[in-house]
């Protein structure tokens, strides 16, 4: 039996009631009971810190990540913990050797950190960063596919591509997109920050060459819990962003130990596993990408505007576009927010093709209603 959601859950995280909570897509919220999981590794760490680190962590860390495992379709030994997707596709991007005039396939939508990255790593050494056109909105998967495999050349040693956009809440055809990278050739690594817990996961079948997903945002484990699948044939010459006392002894010795931190967030994802499942598990996500689906057409229909995407390309995020007249610049994008923040909501804002755009998300807290008032808000601000 599907359990009650919306309000019914809403007690599970420690959410201010007074504040409209309808941006789960950027920093997730993670419920009571994985940060009392998250505690309880911590206290067992303090009460005797070598004895932990020598003797607990390294078996408790491989445990967490073969149940991590278990839920993307991956093998544990091929699952190293970083502390989010951005540091795990840096792990990669650093780890590449690239020459002058070696090319690195990114997307226009790609998110801005990672695209930062290749664009640092290419002017270093006189590579090129070469941008994959990805239409919006009423984006085609037929022309992504097509504007990723036509940006390919005998010079491209990477193509990096999101699963899920994050400034345009796209669910891109991947397993598609890898189909054609590999075909030419070239490998793909997969910056899946949105991926894990917003739509089932089989990195067998994906067969990506890379996946760095978060399991902080749609898995609700605590924050710095992320990971970096890598197939086994891509993991020679493949290092963390750290080098440490593993160099040298293989993927996961360099992995599982790159210094003195706390590992609390990674031992506590097997409990933020089992609460998924308990609210559903994949029935969540479909509830959840349904409930998004439906709270894009409210918005729609009450500013009398258009949404980013709907169907196959539309996830537990949506995108609407704000109305306005004159210019859609950056900074006004940021006012807007900064004045939602104000207005005690936290959707964010992107501008996109000449439009400034509302993204919102669906959390197994949220219902219709929380999207009413988010409606109500946006009505007000825009007529101010």
């Amino acid at each position: 039996m599907t359990p009650s959601l919306g309000k019914a859950v809403r007690h599970e995280w420690a959410l201010d009631a007074d504040f409209l909570s309808v941006n789960h897509g950027s920093f997730g919220a993670t419920p009571r009971v994985v940060l009392a999981a998250q505690r309880d590794w911590q206290q067992r760490l303090e009460a005797q810190p070598s004895r932990f680190m020598r003797a607990v962590l390294p078996e408790a860390l491989r445990h967490a990540a073969d149940r991590l495992g278990a839920f993307i379709g991956a093998d544990g030994k091929d699952i190293g913990f970083v502390d989010n997707a951005t540091t795990g596709c840096n792990a990669v991007l650093r780890s590449l050797r690239l020459k002058p005039d070696d090319q690195v396939v990114v997307l226009t939508h790609g998110y801005g950190a990672v695209r930062n990255t290749v664009r640092y790593l290419c002017e270093r050494v006189g590579a090129r960063m070469v941008e994959a056109s990805v239409p919006f909105p009423r984006p085609d998967p037929d022309a992504i596919v097509t504007n990723i495999a036509a940006a390919l050349t005998p010079r491209t040693k990477l193509a990096v591509v999101d699963h899920i956009t994050s400034g345009s809440a796209l669910v891109l055809p991947l397993q598609r997109i890898v189909a054609a990278c590999h075909a030419a050739d070239v490998p793909v690594l997969v910056d899946g920050a949105h991926g894990p817990a917003q739509v089932p996961l089989d990195m067998h079948a994906l067969g990506a060459d890379w996946y760095a997903g978060n399991c902080h945002k749609w898995l609700c484990a605590p924050k710095g819990s992320a990971f970096l699948y890598a197939r086994p044939d891509r993991q020679d010459d493949l290092h963390p962003v750290t080098i440490s006392h593993g160099l040298g002894k293989g993927f996961l010795e360099e992995f599982d130990w790159s210094g003195t931190r706390d590992p609390s967030a990674w031992l506590a994802t097997a409990v933020a596993i089992d609460f998924h499942a308990r609210l559903g598990g994949e029935t969540l996500m479909a509830r959840n990408i349904a409930l998004a689906a439906d709270a894009t057409s409210l918005l729609v229909r009450r500013l009398d505007t258009e949404p980013g995407t709907t169907g196959a390309m539309a996830g537990c995020m949506g995108m609407v576009r704000l109305p306005l007249a004159g210019a859609a610049t950056v900074e006004r994008s940021s006012d807007l927010r900064a004045r939602l923040l104000g207005a005690g909501t936290d959707a964010p804002t992107h501008v996109h093709e000449g439009a400034i755009w509302l993204r919102l998300s669906a959390a197994a807290y949220n219902d219709i209603e929380d999207y009413q008032r988010l409606a109500d808000i946006v009505v007000k601000l825009l007529a101010e």
